[in-house]
């Protein structure tokens, strides 16, 4: 969200060093307010007090972040487009969002909020064969999960078709566009190269009439598909290929999930997007850099036309470690199998995120610090995982789970014995309060923190060692029961010490080893995944085959988990921290008395490490 979270200063281009005002002293506060069924991003000025003094305006003031808020600020102060600010985030339907579009929408929400101006949700749908209504639902959900909101701006690119095959007719008539017969294979070798110019076509210089005679065939459905298209009369030797006679229409026989079948040819999206903003009277086009030798054409169009012509801005796209943000491999990845859909939450896209347990304040600040810039770059994913543990961190629930189960018999408690200890939900939360855990003979711990043959420097329960468990008593192990025909530790017996209530020793002795842990008569069974990169290379593009840089252990299914009864009341989508285990978030397959969880993001810190390495 440009603008979050930093002074909103209008610019003090002109002032002079020292002036007298009369100031009121204002917080100004940029929130989410309830809009409708979402959240709309705008500025909250709260009146502190009033007093006249002379302020000094030599001190240079907070001024714009990145140079699109430049381009915006002086587009402002020299009056274009009136003053105003409207932008619109234009997806194609094509496929779920992802981390990528995340930066992109609050980009362009952000600066439309930041300066009073609307901000458009325009479906680019021009390409029937690939768009699903299942894609424009998942990106008006996605989006308002983010906490977004277009207010009553939803349009479509086909709510244009009508006007785009008007001026078409228009550009035909003037002689700047043509039907043209070749195949799509002849088109591409006619284009030429970006060293050798490209060759007219045979029919580049058909007359008006016929011209608009074919292409009144064309919509009519006379002649088959592929066999013509409609191509703007540009410069077969522009340096820029896409201006070299580019398709503005194509004949293709398919059912569009808006108009049926009421077209049998359709606008490519380069004839489209230009002329959709310019209908919406959109003022600053902000696209990503591939669409940067796009812009001489958008603009050609838009002159043609003689319209409304926004000004193009191009930032560079979000990229991110560990992952892929191709629409078209993240459709092979689900058309596969490798994952089980769109929301897996190994996928980057954000319904796979949210399921995953990602909290949109988190993908929202991991936007926004990134910035805005014209040199392409990848962001770690250790810095995303940074931003969702901080904001866990603060708003998570803590419970006790124990994934991999080891039975613990406390020899020393009789067997009818139930005790109850009070623990903070979150100590970083004091309004969270507390919750009672209930303390019986026979407990579960991880079975990682017990072993029979301690290791150097293993601080954890041991034979004859003793160790702390959370908020309740000092335990020392003193038997350790196998399984006869395996060998495998299935119990060990321990005594309580009963003056070490709350986990302190009264005479002070020092315990490193705190373990979680819960009650076997009041724990549910769970089913916990943990998740790790869906790629185990930094670039998964790099190689010849980027399916051979997947992670064959991204995903460990753990079925046999104890975790506080508490969490029988859990609900999917709820986020909590498991003690010494990270952050998870129950999942939609949960049942009834065995709840599912995903595991969000482990609590190591990647990221401060590889902070503390640079320092």
């Amino acid at each position: 969200m440009a603008g979050a979270g930093r002074p909103f200063i209008l610019p003090a281009i002109g002032t002079p060093p020292e002036i007298r005002v009369q100031l009121c002293i204002l917080k100004q506060l940029y929130i989410l307010k309830k809009s409708g069924g979402g959240y709309v991003m705008q500025w909250e000025t709260v009146r502190a007090e009033e007093k006249t003094e002379t302020v000094d305006t030599g001190v240079e003031t907070a001024g714009p972040s990145h140079f699109i808020e430049e381009i915006i600020e002086k587009d402002r102060e020299q009056g274009r487009y009136g003053g105003r600010v409207h932008t619109r985030f234009p997806p194609e339907p094509n496929g779920y969002l992802h981390i990528g579009h995340a930066k992109a929408i609050c980009l362009n929400f952000g600066l439309a909020a930041q300066y009073g101006g609307k901000c458009n949700l325009r479906f680019d749908d021009t390409n029937p064969t690939k768009e699903e209504v299942e894609y424009v639902d998942s990106i008006k959900t996605d989006i308002r999960w983010l906490g977004f909101d277009w207010e009553d701006r939803e349009y479509y690119a086909s709510d244009y078709f009508g006007q785009l095959y008007d001026w078409a007719e228009q550009l035909i008539r003037e002689g700047k566009a043509y039907v043209d017969d070749l195949s799509a294979e002849e088109t591409r070798e006619y284009r030429g190269t970006l060293t050798e110019p490209g060759r007219e076509s045979p029919c580049r210089n058909r007359s008006v009439e016929e011209n608009l005679d074919l292409f009144r065939r064309m919509k009519a459905g006379e002649f088959p598909e592929g066999s013509r298209t409609l191509r703007a009369k540009i410069d077969m030797a522009s340096p820029n290929l896409n201006l070299r006679d580019p398709v503005m229409y194509r004949i293709l026989r398919a059912t569009h999930h808006r108009t049926g079948d009421e077209w049998a040819i359709y606008p490519t999206y380069d004839w489209a997007h230009g002329q959709s903003d310019s209908i919406e009277g959109v003022t600053h086009s902000i696209c990503t850099l591939e669409f940067e030798d796009h812009r001489p054409l958008y603009n050609w169009f838009l002159e043609a036309l003689g319209i409304h012509h926004p000004r193009q801005v191009e930032f560079a796209r979000l990229n991110l470690t560990h992952t892929v943000m191709s629409k078209r491999k993240l459709l092979e990845l689900v058309r596969r199998g490798i994952v089980r859909g769109w929301d897996d939450p190994r996928m980057p896209t954000l319904s796979g995120m949210r399921r995953r347990g990602y909290t949109p304040e988190a993908i929202r600040e991991f936007a926004e610090r990134g910035g805005v810039a014209k040199r392409p770059s990848t962001a770690d994913l250790a810095l995303l995982e940074y931003y969702l543990r901080e904001d866990l961190n603060r708003r998570a629930p803590r419970r006790m789970a124990v994934l991999r189960p080891l039975k613990v018999l406390l020899t020393n408690v009789p067997e009818d014995h139930l005790e109850e200890f009070e623990v903070p939900n979150n100590p970083e939360d004091p309004e969270a309060g507390t919750r009672s855990v209930p303390f019986t003979r026979t407990l579960y711990i991880e079975r990682e923190d017990f072993a029979e043959v301690p290791p150097p420097k293993f601080f954890r329960l041991s034979p004859g060692k003793e160790a702390r468990l959370r908020a309740a008593y000092l335990i020392t192990c003193r038997e350790v029961i196998k399984d006869p025909d395996t060998g495998e530790i299935v119990e060990i017996h321990c005594e309580v010490d009963p003056e070490t209530r709350g986990g302190n020793a009264p005479d002070g002795r020092k315990v490193k080893a705190t373990l979680h842990w819960v009650s076997e008569a009041h724990a549910i069974p769970a089913e916990v995944r943990l998740y790790d990169n869906l790629f185990a290379v930094e670039d998964p593009n790099e190689g010849e085959d980027w399916m051979a840089n997947l992670n064959p252990s991204s995903l460990e299914i753990l079925t046999a988990c104890r975790v506080e009864g508490s969490l029988g009341e859990a609900r999917p989508g709820e986020r909590y921290q498991f003690e010494r285990q990270g952050y998870f978030c129950m999942d939609p397959d949960s049942e009834s008395g065995r709840p599912v969880f995903n595991r969000s993001v482990t609590l190591k810190d990647a990221w401060a490490k590889i902070q503390k390495s640079q320092k």
